[in-house]
């Protein structure tokens, strides 16, 4: 694995020293328009997780991305499994990065806004209880919450059986939050490309074969083929991270 070494950009125009964070920042702009985002770590060999955790596969280079998209986002959207399996906690960033956010006028902190159809999740959980803003639950008309999940976050309800990914979204961009980071799971993925929602895809390929045995980062229902096109190519010694925007 890469550890802490530093960032070069491979493409375009290569560099030979390591980027620094407002270079780094340059290279995932914020878009003028409303936009989705993924963020995913995979294998060489297409696995999603190591040892049943996505942690497995990453790397300090890795991690660094992931906490510069977090800065960038006004929602990080996740899947209901993925936040329980990963153990996620409150959406909270450093004093820098606050900074950051402030300076461009943005919210100090993202929203965390959890996809899920049954609402099988638990408001005592670090992902509610510790978050520095309510976080939003998109889900159906007809699930039925737990005891105190309305108090820890807003269920913002939109399809009848399942959930109707596009109107929820729309509704965050009619709030004013356009800049969407999704973070999975690889279902939300397959879920959110069936849907045509996906414009952007950033994918960290760690230097490792897992074998068989994991899934891929994207799971679900069938959907036609989406041309993207790459952007840059960065690398930490053998890791690289990529950036895909859709066609």
């Amino acid at each position: 694995m890469s550890g802490n070494v530093g960032i070069t950009r491979l493409r375009p125009a290569p560099t030979t020293t390591p980027l620094d964070e407002p270079a780094l920042v340059a290279l995932y702009p914020r878009a003028d328009r409303p936009h989705l985002r993924m963020n995913f770590v995979t294998s060489v060999d297409g696995a999603v997780e190591l040892d049943g955790h996505s942690a497995g596969l990453s790397s300090g280079p890795d991690k660094r991305v992931f906490g510069l998209l977090r800065m960038l986002c006004d929602v990080l959207l996740v899947g209901a499994g993925t936040l329980r399996h990963e153990g996620y906690r409150g959406l909270r960033l450093d004093e820098r990065r606050r900074a950051w956010r402030r300076e461009h006028g943005l919210a100090e902190y993202p929203t965390l806004v959890v996809v899920s159809r049954t609402l099988r999740l638990d408001p005592e959980s670090a992902a509610f209880a510790d978050a520095p803003v309510r976080p939003v639950v998109l889900t159906t008309e007809r699930a039925e919450a737990p005891a105190g999940l309305a108090d820890a976050a807003e269920l913002l309800r939109r399809g009848e059986e399942q959930v109707d990914l596009a109107a929820g979204l729309a509704e965050l961009h009619r709030r004013g939050q356009h800049q969407l980071l999704c973070e999975g799971g690889p279902h939300l993925f397959g879920s959110l490309t069936a849907a045509g929602l996906v414009d952007e895809v950033c994918l960290t390929v760690a230097p490792m074969l897992t074998g068989p045995g994991a899934g891929r980062i994207t799971a679900g229902p069938t959907t036609r083929p989406h041309g993207m096109s790459l952007r840059h190519v960065l690398a930490a010694g053998d890791e690289l991270l990529l950036r895909y925007v859709r066609e």
